[in-house]
Order: C-alpha cells, then structure tokens, then sequence
C-alpha cells in the first residue's frame, strides 16, 4: 500500500509558519467553521450574540455616506507602526560588543538562549493585541455613527470580540512554544554540523531571527482581519 502523504498546510500564513515550525501533520479536513465556533463561545456570550442578533434595529436618523479615506489611512498607519514595532525591537538586534552588563542584565537579556526570544515574543504579542484593539474600537465607532445595519454589525463584532477573546489568547500562545522547538532544532543542527568545534551563534540565530519576525508579521495580519472586514464595511457603505 501507498504510504499516506503529508497533507498540505493551508489557512492563513501564520498557520502554515507554525506547522512548519512544529514540523507537524496536518488533517486534510477541518470541522465546519459553525462546529468550532460553537465549541468556542461560552452559553453566557451566546445568549449576548443571539440578543444583539434579534434585538430591533436601530432608530433611523444616521447621515448621508462619508468618505472613509481617514479610517483607510488609520488603518495602514497603524499596520505600519505595528510592524515597526516588531523590526525594531532588540530581539531582532545581533549581539555586538558594548560596555559590560551586569549579572543580572546578562542574566534576563541572553540572547543565545531562547527564554529572552520568548519574552520579547510575549512582549510584541502585547503590543500587537493593544494597537489592534484599538483601531477596532475605532472602526466601531465610525459604523455606530454611519447607518442602522452598520450599527449593528458594530454591536455584533463587538459581543463576538468579547466572545472568542479567551479561544484567541489560547491559540496565540502556542506561537512562543513552536518557536521554541524551531529555536532548539536549529541550535543542535548547527552543533552537529559544526562536529568538535562551537558553532558561531549568529549563523543559526539570524535565521530563526527571520522565522520569528516572519511568525509575528503573519499574526500582526491574523490580528487585523477583525478590522480589515470592518473597514471594508465602511468602504461599501460609501459606495453605495
């Protein structure tokens, strides 16, 4: 019999990161998106979904479409500053010569040793979350004010944020853990490549540097979509 192949990652970029740092199988199927979404929301949030779904709709008096040109700068600024965030932080920094730190110093920020990449990764995934929630509460804002039936897509975005925050921490958090297997497998590869002689710590770390800038760009993306389907929202309603 035919061995069985590897099924082919699919999903989003961080998805297809993360299974090829964990080297991991993937099933060739996935549950209906409505089966894990009803294994995700707790009954107390699913009685707020179904209360704002069913609830009238807003008083009619809203104004005229607006142009959106201000919430689609917003939203690339916000983007750019974000992924400034993450190229400049001292993670992505290689190790140069500098006056002498202290034990303690030395202690927290080693960076031939993964638990400094793994807190810089907690850190960036912070500010991430911050600035992501922010310009979604922003573009809530601006469909609250710019019809009825954006209003409510407003009130449900914003039961469903509440709803899926605690599913969204969990899964997010496995990103440091395969990081951290991506980390050690690159560490060991380069020791055996390099037999009795030590392996010059920037020829293995500047890749898995890539790996978890790449790995946070793709979950700065995973993070903007939520804002991404409110702007374009916004933008059909200008058009119409």
């Amino acid at each position: 019999m035919e061995s069985p192949r590897r099924a082919a990652v699919r999903g989003p970029t961080l998805i297809r990161l993360l299974a090829r740092f964990a080297d991991a199988d993937v099933a060739p199927s996935a549950p209906p998106l409505s089966d894990r979404l009803s294994q995700w929301i707790e009954w107390t949030q699913s009685l707020a979904l179904s209360s704002v779904l069913d609830g009238a709709a807003p008083v009619p008096g809203f104004g005229a479409p607006t142009p959106v040109g201000a919430e689609e700068r917003e939203c690339a600024r916000v983007r750019q500053a974000l992924a400034a965030a993450i190229a400049g932080d001292r993670a992505f920094a290689a190790a140069a010569p500098s006056r002498a730190p202290t034990r303690s110093a030395a202690a927290s920020e080693d960076a031939s040793d993964f638990p400094f990449f793994r807190q810089r990764y907690l850190v960036l995934q912070q500010t991430l979350d911050a600035g992501a929630a922010r310009l979604r509460e922003r573009l809530r804002d601006r469909l609250t004010s710019a019809s009825p039936e954006l209003s409510k897509l407003a009130a449900i975005d914003a039961v469903m944020e509440r709803a899926l925050a605690r599913r969204e921490r969990s899964l997010l958090a496995a990103a440091p853990a395969l990081l951290g297997r991506r980390f050690e497998r690159l560490r060991q590869d380069a020791h055996a490549a390099a037999g009795d002689g030590a392996p010059a710590p920037e020829a293995w770390l500047q890749p898995f540097r890539r790996d978890m800038h790449d790995a946070l760009l793709a979950e700065l993306d995973v993070r903007l979509q939520p804002a991404h389907g409110l702007l374009a929202a916004l933008r059909a309603h200008a058009h119409d």
